[in-house]
């Protein structure tokens, strides 16, 4: 059953407290300190990893010293607690933010915040005069230096009433540190660029390649606003093919020393919410002057590959290009196209395809990973209201997009290789890098999927692409699939932007760059000045790879808040679905089991929920570990992992984004 949770004692009011008997004891025989990261759970209880233990070391409520999730804290040891190594924070050495996004509630007399932060184990307490009324939504700056006290905050911002979709939108992005608007130097800047954007092209015609004859095309999703990328096809005289990946210059735009830059450096990412972008740079760029609109010129970064008949490529260009795109496609209506056999662009888009399918079974068969699965999306209504949800198919047009952009941002590493191998000396440059697994986690996985009848293959400890694919192939089609390919994926490392490179395992790359994407990732943008300064000979620094490396880790963080914000959002609309259908029965598959309950997930919508360990009352239900499920004591009933179940959804809670089930 789930265990009660923790009730913090250190707080205003609480005359009661006093230092635990092994605290004392541990403050009258100092011992050695250590610095790390505070990972603190739902219950108020934190976990720092340090290098002198295996186990992370636990730190109950009474001795997290006023920190929170993810600050960096030193700490002390102290006693074991229940067979494991318990620790007490010291200080904080570094707060990870200070703002957080809270609705506005009363304690007695005394007006509160309570943080959406749910790793934020007490309130915050507001001045007597604050205004706002209860249920209000705001942003608030917090300060917190004594345990034996709350945190004090005051209001930055009021964002709105709680439970409107622009309000709690807003909230997710500015909860992951992102949402204020550009500043008003910032977009001055990007004016002025646009002012001057038709002399500067007319200078730029003769330093560049020209593309402008030669049929191209962007193929996006509907509601793109941003074309980052476009695709070019053409037949030449000795019956090769020359095929151009060209990307928005971003970098010609975007100048070092600019507030826009400065601004870019600091979003790092675009970030897309079910329906909204935050942009990394002002739409006066975003979605104008960079952009590949159809029919304009447009300055762009190429890289031509020319291939034989046969798909072999024989030569591969890099360099800074001008553009015309004569069609702007959909995935979808670009598909219609390849399916019907005739239409625009159709003997061009049919090359592209044909060309990807070769190197997409290529890289497979070397022991790249199929990680790809459906996405959840949603049609809403003007006040954001999901009147839809449906899972998107991937098609052949994706694969298609897919599979060249791989090959334009192979090409921008490779290049860069070649040119360290050449000058014996690696010059500066970001790398998109993924490692091999750890052992530990390939171990666990292997476990879990014997549990519940799947095989793994694990060589000395080590696994490949070409295992990892034979698994999913395995469970093409079957309930467990989303769930093994969830497992397997979280057992990977996570690919991050760093000047070494090792390579990327996921993908099966020796060399791998972020090239295609300026307009929404920030080393993307990098990577074109990079090129651009080693294409025209010059050197970097080599003192400069720290600053580099300095950007790589930012944006990796910023990469991570932004897919946290992005699946936040998704839950949020996912739930308000759900709530409009409370008492309606749904298929679904057992995606989790705990000691507290089991989680399903709704098969067509993938809607997560709970079954509650205390609503199971046909047995007491004992949870096996070992081998993933829940076993009844008296009737051996058991729930286990990837099991087909139907249910009822009994409750949705929009504001801590949870749905109930019950099992039928």
């Amino acid at each position: 059953m789930q265990k009660p949770r923790r009730t913090p004692n250190r707080v205003k009011g609480n005359p009661e407290y006093r230092p635990a008997r092994d605290e004392r004891a541990a403050l009258s025989n100092p011992k050695k300190t250590y610095q790390g990261i505070i990972f603190v759970n739902a219950k108020g209880v934190g976990y720092v990893e340090i290098p002198d233990s295996e186990e992370d070391i636990e730190i109950e409520n009474q001795h997290m010293n006023t920190s929170l999730h993810k600050d960096t804290v030193e700490i002390l040891l102290l006693p074991l607690i229940r067979g494991r190594q318990a620790g007490k924070v010291l200080k904080i050495v570094t707060r990870i933010r200070t703002r957080f996004v809270c609705t506005i509630a009363k304690d007695g007399d005394t007006p509160i915040a309570v943080p959406d932060e749910r790793k934020f184990y007490t309130q915050i307490e507001l001045p007597k005069n604050t205004l706002l009324p209860v249920g209000r939504k705001a942003l608030v700056e917090m300060t917190w230096n004594n345990p034996l006290f709350r945190p004090t905050g005051v209001i930055l911002e009021d964002l709105g009433q709680k439970g409107d979709n622009d309000v709690e939108m807003r909230s997710i992005l500015l909860e992951k540190g992102f949402g204020s608007s550009f500043p008003e130097a910032v977009e001055a800047e990007a004016a002025d660029i646009k002012r001057n954007s038709a002399a500067d092209f007319a200078e730029e015609i003769p330093k560049r390649r020209d593309f402008r004859g030669t049929p191209t095309m962007t193929i996006d999703p509907k509601d793109a606003k941003d074309f980052d990328d476009a695709l070019s096809v053409k037949e030449l005289p000795d019956g090769n093919l020359e095929i151009g990946v060209h990307i928005a210059d971003v970098s010609h735009y975007v100048r070092p020393g600019t507030k826009l830059d400065e601004e870019a450096g600091r979003r790092a990412t675009s970030v897309y919410l079910v329906d909204r972008t935050f942009p990394m740079l002002p739409e006066t760029l975003s979605n104008d002057l960079c952009s590949l609109n159809p029919n304009e010129n447009k300055l762009a970064f190429s890289v031509t590959f020319t291939l034989s008949k046969e798909g072999d490529i024989l030569n591969k260009i890099i360099g800074r290009s001008i553009i015309r795109s004569d069609k702007r496609f959909t995935y979808e209506n670009a598909q219609e196209v390849l399916d019907k056999g005739q239409g625009t662009f159709h003997k061009e888009l049919e090359t592209l395809r044909r060309l990807a399918k070769k190197f997409e079974k290529a890289r497979f068969g070397k022991g790249a990973i199929a990680f790809e699965e459906d996405e959840v999306k949603f049609e809403l209504d003007e006040k954001g209201k999901p009147v839809r949800v449906f899972r998107k198919k991937r098609l052949d047009t994706h694969r298609l997009v897919e599979e060249w952009m791989l090959l334009a941002n192979t090409a921008a590493a490779e290049f860069v290789e070649k040119l360290a191998t050449s000058k014996n000396s690696a010059p500066p440059f970001i790398y998109r890098i993924h490692d091999t697994p750890d052992r530990d986690r390939i171990a666990a996985l292997a476990i879990f999927l014997k549990a519940i009848g799947r095989h793994l293959t694990v060589t000395n400890g080590k696994v490949t692409g070409k295992d990892i694919n034979a698994l999913f192939k395995q469970l093409e089609g079957e309930a467990e699939e989303g769930i093994v390919k969830t497992a397997a994926l979280r057992s990977m490392t996570k690919a991050i932007y760093s000047t070494k490179n090792i390579g990327h395992f996921g993908l099966h790359f020796e060399a791998y760059t972020h090239f295609t994407s300026p307009i929404r990732r920030y080393p993307d943008t990098i990577v074109h000045r990079l090129l651009a300064t080693y294409l025209s000979g010059k050197k970097v620094p080599a003192q400069d790879i720290s600053f580099y490396e300095k950007i790589g880790r930012h944006s990796t963080e910023a990469e991570i808040r932004a897919t946290e914000a992005e699946r936040e959002s998704i839950k949020m609309k996912q739930v308000e679905w759900m709530k409009e259908r409370v008492g309606q029965e749904f298929d679904g598959i057992v995606s989790g089991v705990t000691e507290w309950g089991i989680y399903l997930e709704e098969k067509e919508t993938k809607s997560e929920g709970m079954v509650r360990l205390r609503d199971l009352t046909d047995d007491y239900y004992i949870l096996d570990e070992k081998n993933y499920r829940l076993v009844g004591e008296k009737t051996k009933k058991t729930y286990s992992l990837g099991d087909k179940v139907r249910f009822r959804v009994t409750a949705a809670d929009p504001e801590r984004k949870t749905l109930d089930y019950k099992l039928l």
